[in-house]
């Protein structure tokens, strides 16, 4: 049976306020995570936008001051691709207690060939997977500072039809870019599933979250200039495909959902309503290979001596 959707009444053009919290959006300069980042704003917290751009980053924070009025935004370089840079983002961050940490950030390849991160990773899943994996270990303390924090990891509908392969987890044996994208972000999936039940067992306040966008289409999104344009003609080309997908902004609910209605719980997914590809936000089903405990054990385990971190535990 399905699970029911908590809080019907939940208004994705209505948040409620959350002053005096902080949230951290990855890749939040651009796509899902700037609509993310902007729709976040608009409830008073202070958002962090985490990117590798600064330029692009401080474009993305214009538009959202432009749009949210007194919008509380900064900014705070961070390379998922490189992982040893990863342990001055708490210090950078400034702040006693994290309140989310919305996990979007990501890299997808289209075409071979096969390229790899600074670490030696394959690119996607270390930029998507490993890079969030050890990026959630070093928050982690600030995390737990919060009254109830949130860790929200944005999935993808590309990781359905996805299985992992535990003895060629960088692909070296069978890349195709696509594959391998939804493979990270199924890893990214299950590693979400897998801590909230870490955190459990531990008794922690923090909670982790996995949502996905369903389709969203840059056609479909309105524009945000410097960081987003869309043309007339793009507009008109993609209509049709709006009874099924949707833009980015709408894709963005999910994630916000996730970080704000205090209905959500740690060990969920959700997604868009209509057939899991658009609409507003519900809780679905956890997938069936999601419920594998034994890979996403398996796959912890992995990340863990990849990255020499480990999101349970204090990092040293």
């Amino acid at each position: 049976m399905l699970p029911t959707s908590s809080a019907p009444s939940w208004d994705v053009h209505r948040l409620p306020r959350a002053e005096g919290s902080v949230f951290l959006v990855t890749g939040g300069n651009a796509g899902i995570g700037y609509f993310v980042a902007e729709q976040l704003s608009a409830t008073g917290a202070t958002l962090v936008l985490g990117s590798r751009d600064p330029a692009r980053a401080e474009a993305a924070m214009a538009s959202i001051r432009s749009r949210v009025p007194g919008a509380q935004v900064r900014t705070v370089r961070l390379d998922l691709a490189d992982l040893s840079s990863l342990s001055t983002v708490v210090e950078n961050l400034e702040v006693n207690a994290l309140d989310a940490v919305v996990h979007n950030a990501g890299v997808a390849l289209d075409d071979p060939p096969r390229r790899e991160t600074a670490d030696g990773h394959e690119l996607m899943f270390g930029t998507n997977h490993l890079g969030h994996f050890a990026l959630t270990g070093r928050l982690m303390p600030l995390l737990s500072a919060a009254p109830a924090a949130r860790v929200v990891t944005v999935g993808s509908f590309a990781a359905k039809s996805e299985r992992l392969d535990l003895d060629d987890l960088q692909s070296l044996r069978d890349y195709d870019a696509k594959r391998t994208y939804g493979r990270s972000k199924l890893a990214q999936m299950h590693v979400g599933l897998e801590l909230d039940r870490r955190l459990r067992s531990l008794g922690s306040s923090v909670e982790s979250v996995v949502v996905h966008p369903g389709g969203a289409l840059d056609s479909l999104t309105p524009s945000r200039p410097p960081v987003h344009a869309r043309s007339v003609r793009a507009r008109l080309g993609a209509a049709p495909a709006a009874l099924l997908v949707q833009g980015k902004h709408a894709g963005a609910w999910s994630a916000v959902r996730a970080v704000l209605d205090p209905a959500v719980r740690g060990g969920q997914l959700w997604g868009p309503r209509l057939f899991g590809l658009r609409g507003t936000p519900r809780q679905e089903a956890v997938w069936s290979h999601l419920t594998d405990t034994d890979t996403a054990a398996r796959l912890w385990d992995a990340s863990c001596d990849l990255t020499y971190v480990d999101p349970g535990t204090p990092c040293s």
